[in-house]
């Protein structure tokens, strides 16, 4: 069972948090190195969680090192990289632009275990995998320190040969369902914040809590279920295992000062992992005022940030701000636009991606009105 909660009050805690928790620390360090980064919050979990979102950023740069040129098949060539990558993971140097984003998604998804477990064993588990295999979920149950017993006990139920996402997350509804008394309390992990940052149980779970009312289609098949599976609750109905919760199709919101009008108007509000893998279609002109801006750079929020760095530069936060630079340098928008259609369009294949273009686009129209 997924529980309801405030997700309005959630998403500014966790800013709030990380924007305290990194001013105390970057008052007197200019950047975080890995030491630091592991002791980072006394709640292991966030800082596991830094480091996991760490991990998928560095897997994407070393993909992003291979060339048609060069044999990385070559063993040679694979253990230089394996070499390469080892000597990486002890250089962690990250400054504050860098780091707070993530510390912010870190918070938000170490309450998440609690609130929401399907939806942290979907994206943690299933969402990041492109071949789902045994071993890889075993893998992932590293970075898991909340309820690690009730995740590890659930993967110990799945067959080597558990291929399909939805079947498994169907599974792992239903031994959720079958094992709430193992789940840790809502309170224990307040208290714990609190000590950080004062926050209650009230907040988290009040009446605005952004548990998004769909309209629940025709239940699908899920694939059959693959041999040599332990069940997870005695018995498991043929029903039980067809019918498989639908995901709810995220939705665009407004910039932050808008939140307020926003919470009472629209109670389906994407989370915050929603924002930062991929922000759903919508037009521009719902998701933004037509008000000038004086700058890309400051005018973009937290939420959009993360899903231009995603979407339109592949996670890499360093080709996103010099971007931003450079179009904030030019002095029409015609040039900037040009820049956006003729440069960076063709070089990081923006053509299918054109919700995250135009509303790029639309900034820029706000800067030069």
């Amino acid at each position: 069972m997924e529980d309801k909660y405030n997700q309005l009050h959630l998403e500014r805690y966790s800013k709030q948090l990380a924007n305290l928790l990194c001013d105390r620390h970057f008052a007197s360090h200019d950047t975080l190195n890995g030491p630091q980064l592991i002791s980072f919050t006394p709640i292991r979990q966030v800082n596991l969680f830094v480091i996991k979102e760490l991990l998928l950023k560095w897997h994407h740069e070393m993909a992003n090192l291979r060339s048609p040129y060069f044999d990385y098949e070559h063993e040679e060539v694979k253990e230089a990289l394996v070499n390469f990558m080892n000597v990486l993971s002890r250089k962690i140097l990250m400054k504050r632009d860098a780091f707070e984003p993530l510390l912010q998604k870190a918070v938000y998804d170490t309450f998440l275990v609690v609130l929401a477990p399907a939806a942290t064993f979907e994206e943690k588990f299933l969402r990041i995998q492109e071949e789902i295999t045994l071993p890889k979920l075993q893998e992932n149950l590293k970075y898991i320190d909340i309820d690690k017993p009730l995740f590890a006990g659930f993967v110990e139920t799945l067959s080597p040969s558990s291929r399909d996402r939805e079947y498994i997350l169907s599974r792992f509804k239903l031994y959720i369902n079958a094992n709430q008394q193992q789940r840790t309390p809502l309170r224990q992990l307040v208290e714990q914040f609190s000590a950080l940052l004062p926050v209650t149980e009230e907040e988290i779970s009040g009446p605005s809590a952004a548990a998004p009312v769909v309209a629940t289609p025709l239940p699908k098949a899920t694939p059959a279920a693959p041999t040599q599976e332990k069940d997870i609750v005695s018995p498991i109905h043929t029903t039980q295992r067809e019918a498989s919760a639908p995901t709810a199709r995220p939705v665009m919101f407004k910039d932050e000062e808008d939140d307020e009008a926003e919470e009472a108007s629209n109670p389906m509000r994407p989370t915050l992992n929603d924002n930062f893998r991929k922000t759903a279609a919508s037009s521009v002109a719902d998701a933004h005022s037509n008000r000038k801006i004086d700058s890309l750079k400051n005018s973009i929020s937290i939420n959009q940030r993360f899903s231009f760095i995603n979407e339109l530069f592949d996670g890499d936060n360093l080709t996103y701000y010099q971007t931003i630079q450079t179009l904030d340098s030019f002095s029409d928008v015609q040039s900037a636009k040009q820049y956006v259609s003729h440069t960076l369009a063709p070089k990081y294949d923006w053509g299918k991606k054109q919700d995250h273009v135009q509303k790029l686009l639309r900034l820029i129209e706000r800067k030069f009105a």
